[in-house]
């Protein structure tokens, strides 16, 4: 522990699950009220992670990544946009499984992975290869 506190990966663990728990909020108040009673689940996703995107982008790399080192610039922007694209086809595949036509769950069992699973993803990626 002592060892995560010294390299100051606690406090972007920290940082990030604030941020990110308030990211899978914004998605989830996007995408719930659309797959229910506007648009196909699928799409909903989409559009719930791009909203969820943009606060994140804005959020991470202000507060929850700031500081370690990477310098905001397009290499940086273009490496964001891959990792949380990577996360939107997790989302998507998500919903697409357990909404489509094999499981027809009801809409809100993909915000379940989308909670526990994508998140963690998306740490890694962001720390080792985005602001890292």
């Amino acid at each position: 522990m002592e060892a995560l506190r010294a390299s100051g990966v606690l406090g972007q663990l920290v940082r990030f699950v604030i941020v990110g728990g308030l990211s899978t909020v914004v998605y989830a108040a996007v995408y719930w009220p659309l797959a229910t009673y506007v648009i196909w689940p699928v799409l909903a996703s989409v559009a719930g992670f791009l909203v969820a995107v943009i606060f994140g982008y804005v959020f991470h790399s202000r507060w929850s990544f700031q500081g370690h080192g990477a310098e905001e610039n397009a290499a940086l922007k273009f490496k964001f946009f891959m990792v949380q694209s990577a996360g939107m086809l997790m989302n998507a595949a998500f919903t697409w499984v357990l909404t489509g036509p094999w499981v027809h769950g009801p809409t809100w069992w993909p915000l379940v992975p989308a909670v526990f699973v994508t998140p963690f993803a998306t740490f890694a990626l962001n720390r080792l290869w985005v602001f890292g």
